[in-house]
This record gives C-alpha cells, sequence and structure tokens, in this order.
C-alpha cells in the first residue's frame, strides 16, 4: 500500500453459519474517484461467496449498495449514516458485535 493511504480500521469477523463481516476504511488521496479522500467497504455474507447479503462500498468510486444480487447507486452522506444502515441490516445476534 502507499504511503499516502492509510488504513482508519479493518476489521473482520467470521461466524459458524458460514457468514463473515468486515468493515474497511481507508484514507485515500482525494482524486477524481475519490473525492472524499475515502475508500470504503461495509460487507457482510456468506464466505467465499460472490455476491454479498449486503454491502456498502466504493470500491470503484461510485458509492454503492449491493443487496440481493443487484447493485444500486447511492448518494454520500458520511460514513456514519453508511454504518448505520449496514448495521441494522445485520441480523440481531450480530449487531452486537458491530
Amino acid at each position: 500500500m502507499g504511503d499516502d493511504i492509510e488504513v482508519l480500521e479493518d476489521e473482520i469477523q467470521a461466524y459458524d453459519d458460514g457468514t463473515v463481516v468486515r468493515i474497511r476504511i481507508l484514507d485515500v488521496p482525494d482524486s477524481d474517484q475519490y473525492p472524499e479522500g475515502v475508500k470504503y467497504a461495509f460487507h457482510y455474507g456468506e464466505a467465499g461467496a460472490d455476491e454479498p447479503i449486503i454491502r456498502f462500498d466504493n470500491h470503484h468510486g461510485p458509492h454503492e449498495l449491493h443487496i440481493a444480487g443487484q447493485i444500486f447507486e447511492i448518494e454520500y452522506e458520511g460514513l456514519q449514516p453508511l454504518y448505520q444502515a449496514w448495521r441494522a441490516a445485520l441480523p440481531p445476534e450480530k449487531r452486537i458485535e458491530w
């Protein structure tokens, strides 16, 4: 990773039911692709699956919600609202850990 990229958060948890949760937030240089200077993913899904159960990210630049095999472009209003929406979508027993 370049010197101009800082890992702010990188946590992963695998569960006995075969699901995995990962939060990754990077501080990146402001650019056309990342004008807010942040690259992030809030992920919940089956371990090894091609599609998440739910994920918010801007991996390719646009802010997106991945759900039920579909991708929706979303408005970015900051990391906290995205985190709260993602956490609310987790099964109740997993919300406690996040």
